[in-house]
């Protein structure tokens, strides 16, 4: 919006030219989510703790640990999907299709997030919206954004997935792009919804994604760069970056009250949207095998669950951890949950840099 009014009046005021700077409206955009978080978040916890008075219900399976945690608010996703898309409203240019794509993703999968976290708190239990309804509903939306990614890519691209570490290597799929759409976005939606099982552990690998692929939309989206890395250039991605860094603050704002011990959890609400955004941006910047190193530990997160349910299945009823997702097995070994939240938030930083390190090595 700021850009839309501001930018046209450059040429009786000189000094509105930074409008036209992605680095300068990704700043702004960072710092105005990131304040929007801050100054509303309290407020909106305490509405949220008003209108759910039992909080978030505790799975009895899971670590006896959990138990204090019982009653925390929750949906506090809510705080980063107002402070993400009022931000990009006002710093992104609001005729570019990416950032309104992107828009619709939070929406969506918000939306799904939160009927499944309203379920929990109509009905007490920790099972939510059954998982048949929950994978259809990601699946169909999916569906959607990938089919306008595909209209929205250059020829050279279409249905295609480029490979890491290769200059210029493309693998056509054809139709079945779309299934590979889906199981990106839908796939990295629930990948971070499983990993989103300790105070604030899920929201700082997600903010070294979003930053990860801020950059790589800045220089998918530049000609010159795009071209000097020998990767592939897609025109108006680079509008991405603002959206992200905008996310990004958003993010941090929710960090502030979901820093051990949890003043609000953010929920499926909050970890379907970013995940799927992430997904999502990944197709849109046709990077997404680099988001699987990037995004390296919500993969194994992912892993560990599907590995433990084919071993007890399989394996007469054994088990490979202690319990799935794998920071509840370092919760049975007796690790302290600050401890496994901060070395997993190290292994998601040396992940996010090996990860753009592939932008060069090719």
């Amino acid at each position: 919006m700021l850009y839309t009014f501001l930018y046209p009046l450059n040429s009786s005021y000189p000094i509105l030219n930074v409008f036209k700077y992605l680095s300068v409206r990704s700043i702004g955009a960072l710092l105005t989510a990131l304040f929007i978080g801050l100054f509303c978040g309290m407020p909106i916890i305490r509405f949220l703790k008003k209108k759910q008075k039992q909080g978030q219900p505790i799975r009895t399976c899971g670590p006896e640990t959990h138990a204090s945690k019982s009653g925390t608010t929750t949906m506090g996703g809510l705080i980063i999907l107002g402070a993400t898309i009022t931000s990009a409203l006002l710093w992104c240019d609001l005729k570019n299709e990416y950032v309104w794509l992107s828009i619709f993703v939070l929406l969506s999968f918000g939306t799904i997030g939160a009927y499944d976290d309203w379920r929990k708190l109509a009905t007490g239990k920790a099972d939510g919206l059954k998982a048949r309804w929950k994978f259809l509903s990601q699946a169909l939306c999916s569906l959607v954004v990938v089919g306008a990614v595909s209209k929205l890519t250059p020829t050279e691209l279409y249905l295609g997935v480029t490979i890491p570490f290769f200059k210029n290597l493309v693998v056509y799929l054809g139709w079945a792009y779309f299934i590979w759409g889906i199981v990106v976005i839908a796939g990295t939606s629930n990948a971070v919804n499983l990993t989103d099982g300790l105070d604030g552990l899920a929201i700082m690998p997600a903010i070294y994604v979003a930053g990860s692929f801020a950059f790589i939309s800045y220089l998918v989206g530049h000609a010159k760069f795009a071209n000097y890395l020998y990767i592939h250039s897609v025109p108006g991605v680079g509008e991405l970056t603002v959206f992200l860094a905008a996310l990004v603050g958003g993010s941090l704002g929710f960090l502030w009250y979901n820093a051990p011990p949890a003043k609000i959890f953010m929920g499926d609400t909050g970890s379907l949207s970013i995940g799927a955004v992430l997904g999502a941006v990944s197709l849109m910047t046709h990077h997404e095998l680099v988001l699987s190193i990037v995004g390296g530990l919500f993969v194994v997160e992912t892993v560990s669950v599907i590995l433990q349910v084919l071993f007890f299945k399989f394996g007469h009823g054994k088990r490979i951890f202690l319990m799935a997702p794998i920071h509840h097995h370092f919760e049975k070994k007796g690790w302290a949950e600050s401890t496994i939240t901060i070395r997993f938030w190290i292994l998601s930083f040396v992940l996010a840099l090996i990860g753009l390190s592939t932008l060069k090595l090719r």
